[in-house]
């Protein structure tokens, strides 16, 4: 199996960002949302490993070398051997709705995962996704800043990076949040010389 990039599409209670891209234009303009995305992948290469401890040193692109220990889940470190590459891919996706009226909804999160087969080279991805709706309590164009309650009644208050997107945005809208985290790890055979 090849790496696949992780699109990932959503969410979860990291509002720093929320009203600062509401799309609206107008005064008159329905608010609408926007995803946010952000990836950051890595290489390395094993330089030493040691299958009784499962003590594992990594070489990174910088030329640093890290030390770990491998817990229990990766049940294929015996494919490892120094030399081969181990790429990883990490996201995280914000996905944002701001809507006229409605109510908060509590978070509701969901993990999903797999890894290789007994025998292959290790593995795996995971990837968790959590969806709530805020509703806003205040604006403070001056700040500017938005102030949100969740559904336990938590209230926070979060900086606008951009003001000029609060128009449309009112007291009393809700926010619609979707925030996904995802990693994917693979190891591949050291290159042929």
């Amino acid at each position: 199996m090849n790496l696949v990039k992780l699109s990932i599409a959503a969410l979860g209670l990291a509002c720093a960002s929320v009203c600062s891209a509401a799309d609206a234009v107008a005064p008159a303009a329905t608010p609408k949302g926007e995803t946010l995305v952000a990836t950051v992948e890595a290489t390395a290469v094993v330089t030493a490993i040691d299958q009784k401890t499962r003590e594992v040193t990594l070489k990174k692109e910088d030329g640093t070398e890290v030390t770990f220990v491998a817990g229990e889940d990766v049940k294929n470190l015996a494919q490892v051997k120094p030399g081969d590459v181990l790429h990883v891919v990490y996201g995280e996706a914000l996905a944002y709705e701001v809507k006229k009226g409605g109510t908060t909804v509590a978070p509701v999160t969901a993990v999903a995962g797999g890894a290789a087969e007994l025998g292959q080279k290790p593995e795996g991805a995971l990837a968790r996704q959590t969806t709530a709706t805020v509703v806003i309590t205040a604006i403070d164009p001056q700040a500017p800043s938005v102030t949100f309650k969740g559904h336990s009644g938590e209230v926070r208050t979060i900086k606008v990076l951009h003001p000029e997107k609060l128009v449309g945005v009112s007291v009393g809208d809700t926010v619609e949040l979707t925030y996904t985290e995802a990693l994917a790890i693979k190891v591949e055979e050291a290159p042929a010389k």
